[in-house]
């Protein structure tokens, strides 16, 4: 994607089917705050080490450099093809249709793998609030500060070596409770190289699960989030309590008998197709922004 310069230095990229605002409240972000600036109201964050303002207006998203302008395209998903995403969706599925229709322009981000595992790692049994909270404060406790084109100081997500080198008391002091051993756990054994992230690309999905199951604190959902939000596997569909119950009552309403984990996972790979940590992604937020419609 080409991006180009207004007179008043804004590198501007076009894009359809795209919202800043929903992408960033939908449950796979936890840093990124409404920021205002030069008269624009945008959104202040990092990508990786850097820390990027973006704003939208209409079918503009923009920034004040070049360097954030293409860190937030594939950051944000900005290349992904929505219209042949959606069109492989089960035509006859009113509840994906409605989730869909209540954000069209919803994105699956691609994260940094480190941030993204230790991000989820953290988030177990917690809400998105609460997430957030523990995420800033791992931020600004351990992380590096960066200094934003808007003048505003960020964090950026702290280095495994950095968590590991803080110890399981110090992590938990920043309000993990009993995630703060799995943080470390993983922290230490990524520090010292015993598992490389990055290693795992060329590795089909069932491998990348594992290799990130080895590490203590990550089970199946974690390690499937990290799969959707971190690898780029789109056809990922990770299953929590949250989202088992949100299909549940959506599709196994009339069943005698709730279906088990096993035959949840199966129903997805058969139902959602390719795509089908796409539509996790609208049925997960429709469901938390709309709980009492989800019945």
């Amino acid at each position: 994607m080409n991006h180009e310069v207004d007179e008043k230095g804004w590198h501007r990229v076009p894009v359809d089917d795209f919202d800043l605002a929903a992408t960033l409240d939908s449950g796979q972000i936890f840093h990124w705050s409404a920021h205002e600036w030069a008269g624009k109201a945008g959104f202040l964050g990092t990508v990786g080490n850097l820390p990027v303002f973006l704003v939208q207006e209409r079918n503009l998203i923009m920034a004040r450099s070049a360097q954030e302008i293409e860190a937030a395209i594939p950051f944000f998903g900005l290349r992904h093809e929505m219209a042949r995403i959606k069109a492989t969706f089960p035509a006859d599925d009113p509840h994906l249709a409605a989730a869909v229709a209540f954000s069209p322009g919803l994105r699956i981000c691609l994260q940094p793998k480190w941030e993204c595992l230790a991000t989820f790692i953290t988030s177990s049994l917690k809400q998105v609030p609460h997430i957030r909270q523990i995420s800033l404060r791992l931020r600004e406790r351990f992380g590096t500060p960066l200094r934003a084109s808007c003048g505003a100081t960020v964090h950026a997500y702290p280095e495994p070596s950095a968590l590991g080198e803080a110890g399981e008391a110090e992590l938990r002091a920043c309000g993990l409770g009993f995630r703060a051993k799995g943080l470390h756990l993983a922290a230490e054994r990524i520090g010292k190289g015993e598992v490389c992230l990055d290693g795992l690309d060329a590795l089909s999905d069932e491998e990348v699960r594992a290799a990130l199951r080895s590490l203590h604190g990550v089970g199946e959902k974690i390690a499937t989030c990290t799969l959707l939000f971190a690898y780029g596997r789109l056809g990922a569909f990770p299953v929590d309590v949250w989202i088992g119950r949100v299909l549940r009552e959506l599709y196994f309403k009339r069943s005698r008998k709730a279906p088990a984990d096993g035959e949840l996972k199966r129903f997805v790979g058969r139902h959602f197709g390719e795509y089908a940590g796409y539509a996790q992604q609208y049925l997960f937020h429709f469901a938390r922004k709309n709980a009492r419609k989800v019945r």
